[in-house]
């Protein structure tokens, strides 16, 4: 496994690329003080843009780090506009494992956008940096979001009962995960 950072990626219709600081106005407006996007989130809508901007700015300070892995989702017609973020929020080098979470504004719900992201970065972090697990969990309640999971090609491990927090209290949590050895 090699550590490559947060590299500019390409699919069909998005571009996913690091964050600047510039991006606090869209990123607050499109998803991050929306509190239905962050229902089943472990952070709370923002309450005013300066919230945004001080997230932005740690996010930005850790670009430096190469195992650092967080992207701001766009679409390839407006690429300066952030709609959502995808990262790895948890990894094991010893086991080269990498969590993902992701969210993406309402008004993208529904139209393949998220599995698009969640695809490119899979495909990244195996083939690009070596990983050897990926996994993402979620909220029962929130099956959208394993289905996501599911059309990226994640299986179903099981359910962990009240192994999580959001912004709902305590939760179940829902894993999947793939495997570098199946993708061959």
């Amino acid at each position: 496994m090699k550590h490559l950072g947060t590299e500019y990626l390409e699919t069909q219709g998005l571009v996913l690329r690091r964050f600047t600081l510039e991006d606090a106005e869209a990123m607050f407006k499109n998803w991050a003080s929306d509190p239905e996007v962050t229902k089943y989130l472990t952070w709370p809508a923002h309450q005013d843009v300066e919230a945004t901007r001080m997230i932005l700015k740690e996010w930005v300070n850790r670009y430096s780090r190469a195992d650092n892995y967080q992207w701001a989702i766009a679409l390839k017609e407006s690429p300066s506009e952030p709609i959502g973020s995808i990262s790895v929020v948890y990894q094991n080098d010893s086991v080269a494992l990498a969590q993902i979470g992701y969210c993406i504004g309402r008004r993208w719900w529904h139209k393949g956008i998220t599995s698009e992201a969640l695809k490119g970065v899979m495909d990244y972090l195996f083939d690009e940096v070596g990983m050897n697990r990926i996994e993402a969990t979620h909220d029962p309640l929130n099956a959208n979001s394993g289905a996501v999971m599911e059309k990226c090609g994640m299986r179903y491990e099981g359910t962990m009962r009240q192994a999580g927090r959001n912004n709902r209290g305590i939760c179940d949590l829902c894993y999947y995960a793939a495997l570098a050895a199946e993708r061959r």
